[in-house]
């Protein structure tokens, strides 16, 4: 289908850059094609893109306190909606990641409604390929997507509900939202979504007033008939969704099924990388398990001093650059690491100081070593490193672990125009991710 920058069917705003990169690729998987920009591209940047079915916006909005998610948010939507993209996403976490003072999904629901004024706002976040699945308004998590990890409801998740800046402490997605906007959320559950009845269930949530629709999923031939009724409601305007990556999913297997777009499923194997970066910033014991592992498999690790190089100790940062340039010039793979699992002084740490600082090494190490591929482990940190490393906009090239695809980056003036990038969340992979990236193994 083709598609002009004044008629994208889906436009998105991410509310990290780990979580953008998961969307990305569900469109592009439906045949989409798909940029994923830093900020809200403008005219001229969507020229340089032909083509486009959709778009997204690689936020930051995870780490962010509510008012200032609103001024970062009101005019980022207006951005969008002047697109005339046929659906605005604000894609969240598939674990739901917020509070009412860090990330609120609720302040972004607010924000939203006041630009778009949608009578109900979609709401899906269940995305069984993931391992993420809603029934009765509570949602459940396999442990590590991307694995064969044992299912949690969320309040009893391992590493969810010990989360170090959002820990989950309430699984019913109506109750978590309760505490941050004054918005009702009605829900359609799982039974109405069997039975045939999910039309109506949609109308009677509208008629009863609820601003908000939660949708149940538990298996993924379910969110296509979910995708076909969010997309009919588009039909009178712009609509405004809210939701984790199910959303792209849904909409991408509706569009498949009337050959709106076409759907690829073959890639070019991307190859192994020699050698590869990783730079990780993530606090998740899943990323500690996979540092553990990879090194079993001969990777170097590099301990950074995480307070000192926010404080941009400049001996530090030499130093850590410095390791990593040897060793990858004599083709080691590299993780260059904060040490954060269980580490409270990172956990303590602002995101932007820590991203920066990390995407800054990574820029630097780059410039000095053969390095083609990288990849940065964190959702916190990783917006705040995607634009230290000068990145403006990644393409998916390869799907090699759901929910973090390999991309090629679009960096001008930068060492990491043209490399390709991996962006991965704390809770993304089994132990052997990082030796899958190495590898290129397609998915």
């Amino acid at each position: 289908m083709e598609s002009k920058s004044n008629n994208i069917l889906l436009a998105f705003y991410g509310d990290d850059f780990t979580g953008s990169t998961d969307a990305l690729e569900f469109l592009t998987r439906a045949g989409a094609k798909t940029a994923l920009f830093i900020e809200p591209p403008t005219t001229e940047q969507l020229k340089k893109y032909p083509g486009l079915n959709a778009f997204g916006v690689a936020g930051k909005t995870r780490a962010m306190a509510p008012a200032e998610m609103e001024q970062t948010l009101l005019p980022a939507f207006e951005k969008l909606k002047q697109t005339g993209a046929r659906h605005v996403h604000y894609k969240v976490c598939s674990t739901f990641d917020s509070s009412p003072t860090i990330g609120s999904i609720g302040k972004a629901i607010d924000t939203g409604y006041t630009v778009f004024r949608n009578k109900c706002i979609p709401l899906l976040v269940a995305a069984p390929v993931l391992g993420r699945y809603c029934m009765f308004g509570n949602l459940f998590a396999r442990m590590g997507i991307g694995s064969n990890g044992k299912i949690y409801r969320l309040d009893r998740h391992p590493s969810m509900s010990k989360h170090p800046v959002t820990p989950a402490d309430e699984s019913d997605l109506r109750l978590h939202l309760e505490k941050q906007t004054s918005k009702k959320t009605g829900l359609i559950d799982i039974l109405q979504l069997s039975n045939g009845s999910l039309q109506q269930a949609w109308e009677e949530v509208v008629q009863q007033g609820f601003e908000v629709a939660l949708f149940d999923a538990l298996y993924q031939e379910q969110l296509k008939l979910i995708g076909e009724l969010i997309d009919a409601q588009a039909n009178t305007g712009t609509l405004f969704s809210v939701g984790s990556s199910g959303i792209e999913m849904a909409l991408g297997q509706h569009w498949n099924f009337t050959d709106q777009l076409t759907s690829r499923q073959a890639w070019d194997h991307p190859g192994k990388a020699a050698p590869l970066l990783v730079i990780v910033g993530s606090c998740s014991p899943i990323t500690a398990g996979q540092i553990t592992y990879a090194k079993s498999k001969g990777f170097e690790e590099i301990l950074i001093d995480a307070p000192a190089i926010c404080n941009n100790d400049q001996q530090s940062i030499h130093v850590a650059i410095s390791k990593a340039v040897d060793f990858l010039n004599k083709g080691k793979h590299v993780i260059i690491s904060t040490g954060g699992a269980g580490s409270q002084q990172t956990v303590n740490l602002p995101a932007a100081q820590l991203g920066g600082a990390l995407g800054s090494i990574a820029r630097d190490a780059v410039r000095q070593s053969p390095v083609k591929r990288i990849v940065i482990a964190g959702g916190d940190t990783s917006s705040y490193a995607a634009r230290a490393m000068g990145i403006e906009a990644v393409e998916m090239i390869a799907a090699l672990v759901p929910g973090a695809p390999l991309c090629k980056a679009t960096a001008p003036g930068s060492s990491i125009d043209g490399l390709e990038v991996n962006f991965k969340g704390g809770q993304v992979g089994g132990e052997d991710y990082f030796e899958v990236l190495m590898q290129g193994n397609l998915n």
